[in-house]
C-alpha cells in the first residue's frame, strides 16, 4: 500500500480525492476474484434505495447488485483491505479529528446499461455516514465503457465538478454529506468495492473544512 499522505491532504483541502497508486495491483486482482466468486455463488442481491419502511427496489434509479463484506467471514484479500481501512480510519481521526468509529463495505456489480441516479450517501434521517470510499476492481476499463462516477458541487447539484472513470485500482474518497453524485450507465459489467466510514454516536456536523 502506498502512503496515505496525499489522500488525507487532498480530502482535507477539497472534500474529495482520487488516487491510482494507493492500492497495489495484486490486492485489486484478489478482491476482483473474491467478488467474482461471490457472484458465482449467488451471494449478491439487488440494491435498493432508502431505509426501513421507505426501502424500495427500482432499477431505473439504481441498477447495481451488492454483496456485503462480513468482517467475521472474510478472505485473505478482504481481510487485508479491511486492515488497511482500519489504519486509514485511525489516520483520519488523528489528522482531521473526524470522530469515525466504524465502517461498512460491500462489493457492487453494475450490469451493462445500468447506473445509479444522482443522490447523497448520507441519509436525511441518519447522518452517520461521513466519508465514502470507492475502489474500482475491473482488470480493464476503456473510456468508451462509460460507468463514470460524477461528482456535483455541494452548493449546486446541477454543477458537475468531476467525472471519474472507473479504471482498475482507482480509489475515490469523498464527503458523504456534501457531494451529490451519480454512476453513469456502463457498457460492460462494472465491479467495485464501496463503503463508508461512519460515526455511530452523536457528533458535531463539522468534519473536514471545505
Amino acid at each position: 500500500m502506498a502512503s496515505t499522505d496525499h489522500l488525507i491532504d487532498t480530502l482535507a483541502d477539497q472534500g474529495w480525492v482520487v488516487c491510482d497508486q494507493t492500492i497495489d495491483a495484486t490486492l485489486r486482482h484478489d478482491l476482483y476474484t473474491q467478488s467474482a466468486t461471490a457472484w458465482a455463488n449467488g451471494k449478491f442481491q439487488q440494491a435498493g434505495i432508502g431505509r426501513g419502511a421507505t426501502h424500495v427496489l427500482n432499477t431505473a434509479l439504481r441498477g447495481d447488485t451488492i454483496c456485503w463484506i462480513d468482517s467475521a467471514q472474510t478472505s485473505k484479500a478482504s481481510s487485508h483491505f479491511l486492515s488497511w481501512t482500519t489504519t486509514l480510519q485511525q489516520v483520519l481521526n488523528r489528522t482531521l479529528y473526524a470522530g469515525l468509529n466504524s465502517a461498512e463495505f460491500h462489493f457492487a456489480r453494475y450490469p451493462v446499461g445500468q447506473g445509479y441516479k444522482k443522490h447523497l450517501d448520507q441519509h436525511k434521517d441518519q447522518r452517520h455516514r461521513k466519508i465514502s470510499l470507492v475502489l474500482y476492481l475491473n482488470p480493464e476499463w476503456a473510456s468508451t465503457d462509460g460507468g463514470e462516477l460524477c461528482l456535483y458541487a455541494p452548493q449546486n447539484e446541477n454543477q458537475e465538478i468531476q467525472r471519474i472513470l472507473p479504471q482498475p485500482g482507482r480509489l475515490v474518497l469523498f464527503r458523504s454529506d456534501l457531494f451529490p453524485h451519480e454512476v453513469l450507465p456502463c457498457s460492460q459489467t462494472r465491479c467495485s468495492l464501496t463503503g463508508w466510514f461512519r460515526t455511530d454516536v452523536a457528533q458535531s456536523d463539522a468534519l473536514i473544512p471545505v
